[in-house]
């Protein structure tokens, strides 16, 4: 799937740098999504830079079982780009 992420680097606090299965790229800041229980913990820095690939979804997943569309994801990098031209 066009979505799939195939790279993604830590940049800072919970900004990270992706790279998608169609080729696109770029930074995002996934602060405003981490709202909910399970995304209580990423909202510290340390341990949201424990994000792994996961396999099979090929989305960003976290060991407390939270995770992230990765139409979301490439959703976003989209926007902030197209923001960015503008």
């Amino acid at each position: 799937m066009d979505y799939d992420v195939l790279e993604a680097r830590y940049v800072r606090d919970h900004v990270v740098w992706l790279r998608f299965q169609d080729g696109s790229e770029g930074e995002v800041d996934l602060r405003p999504a981490l709202v909910g229980p399970v995304f209580d913990p990423l909202l510290d820095p340390a341990f949201f830079q424990g994000f792994r690939i996961d396999e099979n979804f090929r989305t960003l997943t976290w060991p407390n079982g939270a995770d992230l569309a990765p139409e979301y994801l490439h959703r976003q990098v989209k926007l902030l780009r197209r923001e960015r031209a503008t």
